[in-house]
């Protein structure tokens, strides 16, 4: 296939377009193809998969299957395609002008180019996605207990969520760090909290995906730290640091730097774990905070991928090339309430970014080609009111990400409208996609919505209209400068605005809320720890106390962090890492390494 869209095979007519899929299905799940070398590798989890009424399930359903007898599968398509790369932009065919479903150029094959219909030939028939539970409360002795607890009821990844202090570059004693330490993650200080919070826990035999972003380096490096301490070599350890700081100034608003400081730092990221850790996501890329604060599906792919077209602009302007950084590129996505558009949404964002990424940045690996992302159902739609509602809520929106494609997933707690989970929520949020993995069969066969005409038609329209926003950044300048502008984020507040009036007039139903609501209901208990901040406080106390009783110490951190101050203020594109490195090796906590960047770079304040 060339490097431009194809329209399709002319005039050729539907049985001859059926055969020749039939031939092209038939090289790719035979020994030399995608599906047969994926196979050949690592054999799937059943010898034969079959329904309840004894039917075997094909490997991948399409118009080449039983008497579906036409591979034009509707009227017309959408049609998305790009221009020229070197004009710097991406650009719409118009509705209603291509001929009918071209399935090469729009769908193909799992595991090849444009990935519609997953990044892998054989998904979840070879393996079901992470089971990864976001979690982090209290202190680090508390997560490490719930990690603990999430593994052996059958997790397989682990998520880190910190507390605000620690996302905002404080260390806990600060005065601004009062009363939030420990309350929505785990408070850590150094790296004495992170070996903590990984005690009993080998590194390198799991992987870890860390929601961090304006100070991530810090911590990937604390992470790093106590994995040598373990005898992990850096290369041996997998995960993914969220590290999308532009989402934070639209969104989610836990950004410490300007905008151009902080894009130094995540660029020195992207060169150190390529050098360094290159089995580390040096990012991952956040649709789902953007859809959090209120936007709509087409404005979640939209905003999400011209984020990662920034950030892979940036790191080529830097020096780096394409494929020595695209390939670990990770992506995270919000699976919300209307289940057949959030399937339609991973499909339209994973081929849009194969094209973005093979006719745009002229990456010639495959794997620069792939989307992979992570899922969090959405924690916007759960309920204070009847929350038990939620775990069906949660049910509909994790089998959506499955049908999807995702790569891992996360699911809410019932509770979290009202606190962090408790035990009792967090294994039932577990246990549901326990249930979709082992009970459902939707696992059983690679994407099998695929073809439906509804869900083809609306990943088109999908697709259309993310690049329509696409578009209009390019011409801004750029995310980076759209996000300065303000445009983003006023998009993203009038649909905020449109969905919360749509609820308060009752025109949007939400079940227990503004109908079918129970006056009478009862409280449920929540998880609730006041007694963390003290701790914390304490132990980060006397850990500072103890660290600062030698005098060459103080001066070889003192010295650490001058040369991190230097740095800063230089016009030095790389080595940030390094010298974050030296400071933790010296003992310096975070908030001390990130007083020493904001002395040169100062606190972001935003334009009001």
């Amino acid at each position: 296939m060339s490097d431009e869209i194809q329209q399709g095979p002319g005039s050729a007519g539907a049985g001859d377009s059926v055969e020749r899929l039939r031939g092209l299905y038939e090289q790719w799940r035979g020994a030399g193809g995608a599906y047969g070398r994926a196979v050949a590798k690592n054999p799937e989890r059943e010898s034969a998969f079959r329904s309840t009424s004894g039917f075997e399930f094909s490997e991948l359903a399409g118009p080449w299957t039983g008497s579906l007898g036409a591979a034009d599968m509707r009227p017309d398509s959408v049609g998305a395609s790009l221009d020229s790369p070197s004009s710097g932009h991406t650009d719409i065919g118009k509705a209603g002008q291509d001929p009918p479903l071209q399935y090469e150029a729009q769908l193909g094959f799992p595991g090849e180019y444009p990935f519609t219909r997953g990044v892998q030939p054989n998904m979840y028939r070879g393996r079901f996605w992470t089971m990864r539970q976001y979690a982090g409360f209290s202190t680090a002795e508390e997560t490490n207990a719930r990690y603990h607890f999430l593994l052996k009821s059958g997790q397989t990844g682990l998520s880190v969520a910190f507390d605000l202090p620690t996302q905002m570059g404080y260390d806990s004693s600060h005065s601004v760090a009062l009363g939030e330490v420990g309350k929505v993650g785990v408070a850590i200080d150094t790296v004495e909290d992170m070996r903590t919070l990984f005690k009993g826990i080998q590194l390198a035999d799991v992987t870890t995906s860390m929601t961090i972003n304006a100070p991530a380096v810090i911590l990937l490096l604390m992470y790093q730290l106590v994995g040598e301490e373990q005898g992990a070599k850096p290369a041996q350890l997998g995960g993914t640091i969220q590290n999308d700081i532009l989402k934070e100034y639209m969104a989610r608003g836990t950004y410490i730097f300007p905008p151009a400081p902080s894009m130094r730092l995540t660029v020195d990221s992207f060169r150190y774990c390529s050098e360094v850790m290159p089995e580390w996501n040096m990012i991952s890329i956040s649709g789902y905070h953007i859809r959090e604060a209120g936007c709509s599906a087409a404005q979640e792919i939209a905003f999400t991928l011209a984020d990662g077209i920034e950030y892979a602009q940036q790191a080529l302007d830097a020096g780096l090339d394409v494929d020595a950084f695209a390939g670990r590129l990770s992506f995270f996505f919000n699976a919300h309430n209307n289940f057949l558009e959030e399937v339609a949404k991973f499909r339209a964002a994973r081929r849009l970014w194969a094209r973005i990424m093979r006719e745009r940045f002229k990456a010639k690996s495959p794997r620069s080609w792939m989307l992979r992302f992570h899922t969090q159902t959405a924690g916007s739609m759960l309920t204070a009111q009847q929350p038990h509602n939620n775990i069906v809520r949660t049910a509909l929106q994790a089998l959506a990400s499955v049908l999807g494609g995702t790569q891992s997933l996360h699911t809410n707690g019932f509770d979290e409208a009202l606190a962090l989970p408790t035990e009792q929520a967090a294994e039932i949020a577990l246990r549901t996609q326990q249930i979709i993995a082992h009970e459902s069969g939707v696992c059983d066969t690679v994407d099998p919505l695929g073809g439906s005409w509804y869900l083809e038609d609306l990943t088109d329209k999908l697709e259309a209209a993310a690049l329509d926003y696409i578009r209009k950044i390019d011409d801004m300048g750029g995310m980076l400068a759209a996000v300065e502008r303000g445009y983003p984020q006023a998009e993203i507040q009038q649909q905020a605005y449109d969905w919360q009036r749509a609820v308060e007039t009752g025109r949007r139903v939400i079940v227990g809320v503004n109908k079918f609501a129970n006056p009478d209901e009862k409280p449920v208990p929540v998880n609730r720890d006041n007694a963390a901040e003290a701790a914390q406080k304490q132990k980060l106390a006397q850990y500072l106390e103890r660290r600062d009783s030698s005098s060459t110490a103080v001066t070889e951190r003192n010295a650490a962090l001058s040369k991190l101050g230097e740095l800063a203020a230089s016009s030095a594109r790389f080595g940030f890492c390094e010298a974050i490195l030296d400071c933790l090796r010296s003992g310096a906590t975070e908030g001390e390494i990130v007083t020493s960047m904001e002395s040169v770079w100062g606190r972001h304040r935003p334009a009001m």
